[in-house]
C-alpha cells in the first residue's frame, strides 16, 4: 500500500511540472570540412600557388601542403563529433610530379589518412579517361605497372575509402551514373543529402577519347532531379550539393567576400530551393558568398584553405535552419602530420632520382605571362620543342594549348621535374594534315563556341595577325567573323592558301577536339608521336644553353 501511494505522489508531483521544463529534443549542430582543386598537390607549392592573400592589401601567407592540411583539418574536425571532409573535385589531374609519377595514387592515400569522407568528381578526376577513373576507387594496377609493382606499402594499390559521387555523368550505353548521384548520412539521426556533380562542360576541356561513353548533364537540372528523389524517396529535407564548377570574384575582395559572377550564379538560381548549400570548386577562387538566399562556398586551390561550414539541423523539421561559412588558411605555422609527412617522404625518395636529373639549361626564365596577343614565352616555347620532335613525320607548324602549359622555369639547369611540373598531362604528340581552309577556322575557333578565349601557341614557323574588333568571344563558330586577316597566315614565311595541305602538330588532348577546337578532328593522315614532355627533355637537350623564344608569331589591330 505504501509502494503504491508513493508511486501515486510521484506521478502527481510529474503532473504539477510545466511542459516548459519538460526535455525537448536537441537541434543538431553539423560541420563540413570542405576543400577543392587540390590537384596532387601534397608538398607544400611554391611560388604564388603557395601562398594565399586574404585580403586585398594584406601581406600573403604561406599555405598548403597536404601534412599541413592534416592538421588544421583534424583539429577542426575534433570540435564537433558530426563532422565530415568533403571535396568539390580535381583531387587529383595535372598534378606534381610526386603524385603523377605515380598515377596519384599518393594523393588518393593521402586523402585516406586525412579523412576525406566525399569527392564530388572534377573534370581534372577525367584526364586519364573511365577507366582511370574507377581505379582510382576501387582500387588495383595501373596498366603500366605489373601485379605487385603498385608503389604503396602493401605492393597493391586499394583504391580510395572515401566516395566519388556523379550524379550528372552518365554511361551512355545503359543511362545510369558513372558513381552514385548522391550519399546520405545521419547526424543525431537526421538525414543530410550530398549530391555530387562535376561541370557540363568537361567534354571541352579533357581528352574525349577517355570520355566517349559518358555524357554530362545539366547541373542546375540534375540537381533538382535528385533532390527530389531525396526528398520523395528517402524523407531527407536537408540538402547539400558538392559541385565542381564555380565563379570569379571580380574584384577580388578577401577570401571571405563574395562579388562573384560566372557559371555559378545561374546554376544556383536555377536549383530548387530544396537545396540548402552549395559547396563549389574548379575556378581556383575563394569566396564565400550567399546567392539566392543559399550559401555557396569555395576554397580556393591546391589544399590552401579549408572552409569551416557549421549548420544546424532543426529537430522538427528535419532541415537546415542556419548556416555560417569561414574559410580558413592552411598556413604553415602547425605540426605537420606524422603520418602524411610519413607517406610524402616515401614517395620522394622514390621520385628523387627522376625529378632532380638534368635535362637542359636556359638563359633567361620561361613565363606563362602573356602579351597582348596571348603569346606566352612558356607556350612559344612547348610549341617549338613538338615541331622539333614532329620534323620526321613532315610536319611544318605546330600549336599548344594554353592550358596544358602549368607552371614557369626559372633560368639556369633545368631537371625533369621541373619540365613535368610545367606540362604535367602526358599527352602524346598527334600529327594531322588540315587544309589552309581549316587552319584558318581552326585558329576562328579560339575566341568561338565557348565562353573564353583559348589563344593557341605557335610554333615559330607560324606568324598571323587579327582584328581585336572582329572578336567576339563565346559566339556560335557557324555564324562568327573569323578575326584571323585574311591572307596574313604564313608558315615558314609562305602565305597559307585554302586548298593546300599543310602538316601541322598538336598535342592529342587538341586532336581530340579539346577546348573546343572542333577542327582538328577532322585532320587526316593522323600519327600518333612521343609523349610530350619526352618531346620537351629531346628540345633541351639540342643545345647546351637556350633562350626562351621571342613574342612575335602573333599581331594584332588595331
Amino acid at each position: 500500500m505504501r509502494v503504491r501511494i508513493l508511486g501515486l505522489a510521484l506521478l502527481a508531483l510529474a503532473l504539477l511540472v510545466p511542459a516548459t521544463a519538460q526535455a525537448e529534443p536537441r537541434d543538431v549542430e553539423v560541420q563540413l570540412l570542405g576543400i577543392n582543386d587540390f590537384h596532387g598537390n601534397l608538398e607544400p607549392p611554391t611560388g604564388s600557388s603557395g601562398r594565399i592573400t586574404p585580403a586585398p592589401g594584406a601581406t600573403p601567407v604561406d599555405a598548403g601542403g597536404a601534412a599541413y592540411l592534416a592538421t588544421h583539418i583534424r583539429r577542426l574536425r575534433a570540435t564537433n563529433p558530426n563532422s565530415l571532409v568533403v571535396s568539390a573535385g580535381d583531387l587529383i589531374g595535372a598534378s606534381p610530379l610526386l603524385s603523377a609519377a605515380f598515377h596519384d595514387e599518393p594523393t588518393i592515400e593521402a586523402m585516406n589518412e586525412i579523412g576525406l569522407d566525399l569527392n564530388a568528381v572534377g573534370n581534372h578526376e577525367f584526364d586519364e579517361g573511365e577507366a582511370e577513373l574507377l581505379r582510382m576507387q576501387y582500387g588495383g594496377c595501373h596498366p603500366t605497372d605489373t601485379a605487385g609493382t603498385c608503389k604503396d606499402a602493401d605492393g597493391r594499390f586499394d583504391g580510395a575509402n572515401f566516395r566519388f559521387l556523379a550524379a550528372n555523368v552518365v554511361r551512355r550505353d545503359t543511362g545510369e551514373p558513372l558513381f552514385p548521384p548522391y550519399e546520405i548520412r545521419k547526424f543525431g539521426n537526421i538525414k543530410v543529402g550530398f549530391i555530387g556533380m562535376t561541370l557540363e562542360g568537361t567534354p571541352d576541356i579533357v581528352s574525349p577519347s577517355g570520355i566517349r561513353n559518358l555524357e554530362f548533364l545539366d547541373e542546375a537540372e540534375t540537381a533538382n532531379r535528385y533532390a527530389e528523389e531525396l526528398r520523395n524517396e528517402h524523407g531527407v529535407r536537408a540538402i547539400v550539393v558538392l559541385l565542381h564548377e564555380g565563379g570569379t570574384p571580380t574584384p577580388f575582395a578577401g577570401i571571405n567576400a563574395c562579388n562573384v559572377s560566372g557559371p555559378i550564379v545561374d546554376i544556383v538560381n536555377r536549383t530548387d530551393d530544396a537545396v540548402d548549400l552549395f559547396v563549389t570548386g574548379h575556378t581556383h577562387q575563394p569566396y564565400n558568398c550567399v546567392i539566392d538566399g543559399r550559401p555557396v562556398t569555395s576554397a580556393s586551390s591546391f589544399g590552401r584553405l579549408v572552409t569551416d561550414i557549421d549548420f544546424t539541423l532543426d529537430r522538427r523539421t528535419k532541415d537546415i535552419e542556419s548556416v555560417s561559412a569561414n574559410n580558413v588558411i592552411v598556413d604553415r605555422t602547425v605540426e605537420r602530420a606524422p603520418d602524411i609527412q610519413a607517406l610524402i617522404d616515401r614517395y620522394t625518395t622514390l621520385v628523387a632520382p627522376i625529378r632532380d636529373r638534368v635535362i637542359g639549361n636556359l638563359t633567361a626564365d620561361l613565363t606563362r605571362t602573356a602579351d597582348n596577343t596571348g603569346e606566352s614565352t612558356a607556350g612559344n616555347f612547348v610549341a617549338d620543342a613538338q615541331l622539333f620532335d614532329s620534323l620526321g613525320e613532315g610536319a611544318v607548324a605546330a600549336f599548344m594549348n594554353p592550358g596544358g602549359v602549368r607552371a614557369d622555369i626559372l633560368a639556369g639547369p633545368v631537371t625533369y621535374g621541373e619540365a613535368f611540373t610545367m606540362q604535367p598531362f602526358g599527352n602524346n604528340l598527334t600529327t594531322i594534315t588540315l587544309t589552309g581552309a581549316q587552319l584558318y577556322e581552326m585558329l576562328k575557333q579560339q575566341w568561338c563556341g565557348l565562353p573564353s578565349t583559348r589563344i593557341l601557341l605557335p610554333s615559330h614557323t607560324v606568324h598571323y595577325t587579327f582584328d581585336r574588333t572582329k572578336v567576339v568571344v563565346g559566339a556560335p563558330c557557324a555564324t562568327a567573323v573569323n578575326p584571323v586577316v585574311p591572307g596574313s597566315l604564313t608558315i615558314n614565311g609562305t602565305p597559307v592558301v585554302d586548298n593546300q595541305t599543310y602538316r601541322i602538330t598538336v598535342n592529342s588532348f587538341l586532336a581530340d577536339g579539346g577546348d573546343g577546337f572542333s577542327l582538328l578532328t577532322q585532320g587526316t593522315d593522323r600519327v600518333g608521336g612521343a609523349v610530350d614532355t619526352d618531346a620537351l627533355e629531346r628540345y633541351f637537350a639540342t643545345a647546351p644553353q637556350l633562350s626562351p623564344p621571342a613574342l612575335n608569331r602573333i599581331d594584332v589591330t588595331p
